[in-house]
């Protein structure tokens, strides 16, 4: 097995807070050494990544991502522990990548790409493609004060991808951009996977996260506590950013090598989630565009104030095809009794492409579970869709249309 592109082994990073200025002073000359509070953003962070491999990490606010990738990427020095790189590494970690704003945009794709290694022959020839990728007109030529945030993305994004790295590092960035800028950097950023490029990717958008990535870290309170397949991280993290002193959080492994994650306090559990046809028959398989009737049964075992229950269905991949709840539709239980049980019909035509599905349920207060979450489950059911009677199409949705061609 060849060696990895990066290898970080035991990384830490911690910050000292002295009581004074004169401790502080006086620890730079090893006197004093207990005079401080130790604050660890991160430690004992370990993990591989393999040439080609495209990694997603998350976690939530202050976890310690943008710290660990800083690390990797040479501009904090690590407290303890070990990097080992190999090959070139572009990043982009924060807006405006160090631009300086009182020159122009040319003047700091000039500065950008010197720092990043290349000779001047080479920046001169890129010049155009990066111009033109970046789309920012006649204020490529005036200073970077003058841009709006958006444009300093694509002009950042723009230079970090001028030239094919070995590895690319993206940390939040692209979720500043507008839509048509964000196709089209995730074009680019396919394009070099395709090419062998290995991707360390920073995000909150669970789409993007599964769409670009096989693998992800989960970062909580500076450790990586959870490394596996997209799918199965993410609603980890879901589970997560919902838990309360009272949930619970339980992760199963299925028959079909999926792992369902279910969390939640457990005030409102679900006894029954089903899918029938037409004749309210159980179901597993339904046809493009029939009519089918998710049911879930509620059981209280606790009264509870407010209930609201709701619905996803995911692709094979785990990205969302559509999610509603009864907040959503003003149908909101209020004041519910204990020991009581409630049966949903949620009917709807399945106008999707062939594939498997999942779907998830989450029952809960307030209009997201975030709020207080009763149970939320993933991989509550699956089911798959067939085609036997609609025109052959592509994609993950039915959206037949009506064609009309007129002969001029």
């Amino acid at each position: 097995m060849s060696s990895p592109m990066l290898s970080i082994d035991g990384v830490g990073k911690s910050y000292r807070t002295y009581s004074s200025e004169f401790r502080r002073f006086a620890g730079w000359f090893g006197m004093g050494s207990h005079s401080f509070e130790e604050n660890w953003i991160i430690r004992n962070v370990t993990f591989d990544v393999q040439r080609g491999e495209s990694i997603g990490i998350i976690g939530r606010n202050g976890a310690g991502k943008s710290t660990l990738l800083k690390i990797i990427t040479g501009t904090l020095a690590a407290s303890e522990g070990i990097v080992v790189k190999s090959g070139r590494i572009n990043a982009i970690l924060e807006l405006g990548m160090g631009f300086n704003p009182e020159l122009s945009g040319r003047q700091n794709v000039m500065y950008a790409c010197g720092l990043m290694g290349y000779h001047l022959d080479e920046i001169l020839a890129a010049m155009p493609e990066i111009e033109a990728f970046a789309e920012i007109g006649d204020y490529f030529d005036k200073p970077i004060r003058s841009y709006s945030s958006g444009m300093q993305m694509r002009l950042a994004f723009s230079v970090a991808t001028s030239f094919r790295p070995d590895v690319i590092i993206i940390d939040e960035a692209l979720s500043v951009g507008d839509a048509y800028f964000q196709h089209k950097s995730f074009d680019r950023i396919r394009q070099f996977q395709n090419q062998g490029t290995t991707l360390l990717f920073v995000s909150h958008d669970r789409g993007a996260i599964i769409a670009l990535c096989n693998r992800v870290l989960l970062i909580d309170n500076g450790s990586i506590i959870k490394d596996g397949a997209p799918e199965e991280v993410m609603d980890l993290y879901n589970a997560l950013i919902a838990e309360s002193e009272q949930s619970t959080i339980s992760q199963t492994p299925l028959d079909d090598h999926h792992t369902q994650t279910v969390s939640g306090t457990g005030e409102v559990v679900f006894e029954d989630i089903v899918l029938l046809d037409r004749s309210r028959r159980s179901i597993d398989s339904v046809e493009v565009g029939e009519e089918v009737t998710l049911r879930l049964v509620a059981h209280s075992l606790k009264a509870v104030p407010e209930l609201v229950l709701g619905y996803m269905i995911k692709d094979r991949l785990g990205q969302t095809m559509f999610g509603t709840n009864t907040h959503h539709s003003e149908q909101v239980l209020v004041d519910v009794e204990a020991d009581q049980k409630i049966v949903y019909d949620f009917t709807f035509p399945a106008n999707l492409g062939t594939g498997s599905y999942s779907i998830t349920v989450a029952a809960h207060k307030g209009h997201a579970h975030i709020q207080t979450n009763y149970q939320w489950r993933d991989l509550a059911l699956i089911f798959d869709v067939v085609n036997g009677s609609r025109s052959e199409f592509v994609g993950c949705n039915w959206l037949e249309p009506r064609i009309s061609i007129e002969k001029q």
